[in-house]
C-alpha cells in the first residue's frame, strides 16, 4: 500500500540518535537547545521553544497569550481538531471562519465580515489561528491588518508548513503573528518521531511558554520569590504548568532531519509539478499555487469538480485503496465532529469547508515517493476518472 505520506529515516539519523543514547543526557540536555537554535536560524525568528507535540505547543501558546474562560478563539474548520481543542483546554469558547474556495485556507473576506458582526455584539476573538493547510501559507499580511483593527492575537498553525514562505519570507518568522507552531509528527515534512515547536519574536511570550512546558518552574533568580538565606532554592514553581518537554533523543533526530529540509521541499515540488502536468486533463481541481507563495507541499489535495460527470468521492477513495493507494481525506470539518456538534455546531454552518470535504482526496506526496509509485497513482487516477 502506497501511503499518502511517510517519514524518511537515514543512517545519519540513526547515528545521531545513537550518540544521544550513549550520552549522559537523554532529556533536559544541550541537544534540545541546539535544535531550537537551528530552527530559529532557519526561520529568522528570535525565540523557539521545543515541546512534545504541536498540540502541546498550541495549548501553551494560547495560555501564554492569556486565553481563558469568557474569551473566544477562532480558527479554520478545515484543519485537524487540535487547532480548536487548544482553546477548549483553556476554557475559552470556539468558533470558526469558513475557507477560501481557491486556497482552502481561512477566507480573509469571511474573517472580515465575521469580525464586523462580532464587534457589534461584543464577541470579538482574543486569538485567531489561521491554518496553513497542505503547506500553503495563508494571507498573513491581510490577517495581520485585521488584527490591528480588532485587537486579536495571532497564532499561525503551521503544522504543515515548515519550509514554506510568503512573499519570500519564511513561515515561522512571525513577521505577521505573535506565535507560529510547527509539527514534527512522522507524516510531516521533517520528524522528531513526535514533537512540535513554538516560535515568537516576543521574549516575554517565549519565557511564559518555556515555563509552561516545564511544570511552571523557573530557575531564573529574578523570577523566583525570596526565601530565607539559609535555604537552598535551585528552582521554584511559580505557576501551574505541564510536562510538555521535548527530549534530547527527539531533538537529535530533528537536527539531523533539518539538514535535509530544503532538499525535501525541493523534491516535493518536483513531485507536485509532475502531478500538475499529468492530471490536468482529469475532472479535478489541482492545488492552487499563487505566484507570491512557496508551499511546503505537505499534502497534494485533488478536488472532484462539482460540474463533472464523475461525482462520487467515496468511489474514488475506495478504488484508489483497492489499487494499493492509501488515499486520505483532509479534513473532516472540525465543527462536524460529534463533540463539536454537541457544543451547538451543525451541518451547513460553514458550507465552503463542507463542500470541500465532500469532494477532496489527498493523494500520495512525500520526499521519498518512488517514481514508479507516483506513476501508479497517476495511471490509476486516469483509469478511474476517464469519462
Amino acid at each position: 500500500m502506497i501511503p499518502y505520506s511517510r517519514q524518511e529515516i537515514t543512517e545519519q539519523d540513526i547515528a545521531e540518535v545513537e550518540k544521544i543514547l550513549r550520552s549522559d543526557f537523554l532529556s533536559q540536555g544541550p541537544t534540545v537547545s541546539r535544535f531550537e537554535e537551528s530552527i530559529a536560524n532557519y526561520c529568522g525568528v528570535s525565540h523557539t521553544i521545543a515541546v512534545n507535540s504541536a498540540t502541546s505547543a498550541l495549548h501553551i501558546s494560547c495560555l501564554a497569550l492569556g486565553l481563558g474562560p469568557g474569551d473566544w478563539l477562532w480558527t479554520s474548520p478545515n484543519t485537524f481538531v487540535a487547532s480548536a481543542n487548544c482553546g477548549l483546554y483553556c476554557g475559552a469558547d470556539i468558533d470558526f471562519v469558513d475557507i477560501d474556495p481557491k486556497t482552502y485556507n481561512m477566507s480573509v473576506t469571511a474573517l472580515s465580515e465575521k469580525l464586523i458582526i462580532a464587534e457589534k455584539i461584543g464577541k470579538l476573538p482574543k486569538i485567531v489561528i489561521p491554518v496553513h493547510f497542505a503547506g500553503q501559507p495563508c494571507d498573513m499580511p491581510a490577517i495581520k491588518d485585521l488584527s490591528k483593527r480588532y485587537g486579536f492575537k495571532i497564532i499561525e498553525d503551521a503544522s504543515h508548513a515548515i519550509g514554506a514562505s510568503y512573499n519570500k519570507i519564511k513561515v515561522g518568522s512571525c513577521i505577521h503573528s505573535d506565535i507560529t507552531v510547527f509539527s514534527f509528527h512522522p507524516v510531516k515534512i521533517i520528524t522528531t518521531a513526535e514533537g512540535g515547536i513554538a516560535l515568537t519574536n516576543n521574549k516575554s511570550i517565549a519565557d511564559k511558554i518555556s515555563r509552561l512546558r516545564t511544570h511552571g518552574i523557573t530557575s531564573d533568580k529574578t523570577k523566583m520569590e525570596k526565601r530565607p538565606k539559609d535555604e537552598i532554592w535551585n528552582y521554584q514553581q511559580i505557576e501551574l504548568g505541564f510536562n510538555y518537554r521535548m527530549n534530547d533523543i527527539q531533538a537529535a533526530l530533528g537536527l539531523s532531519q533539518l539538514s535535509r529540509l530544503d532538499k525535501y521541499i525541493k523534491r516535493r515540488h518536483e513531485i507536485a509539478k509532475y502531478y500538475d502536468n499529468e492530471l490536468r486533463d482529469l475532472p479535478i481541481l489541482l492545488p492552487l499555487q499563487p505566484p507570491n507563495v512557496y508551499s511546503s507541499y505537505h499534502l497534494y489535495p485533488i478536488l472532484i469538480k462539482t460540474n463533472s460527470d464523475f461525482k462520487n468521492q467515496k468511489q474514488l477513495y475506495n478504488e484508489l485503496r483497492e489499487n494499493d493507494i492509501a488515499a486520505n481525506l483532509h479534513y473532516t470539518p472540525v465543527h462536524r465532529h460529534p463533540y463539536y456538534e454537541n457544543l451547538g455546531f451543525k451541518k451547513n454552518d460553514f458550507p465552503i469547508a463542507e463542500q470541500f470535504h465532500q469532494n477532496v482526496i489527498s493523494i500520495p506526496l512525500y520526499a521519498i515517493l518512488p517514481d514508479i509509485h507516483q506513476e501508479h497513482v497517476i495511471d490509476t487516477l486516469k483509469k478511474i476518472m476517464s469519462v
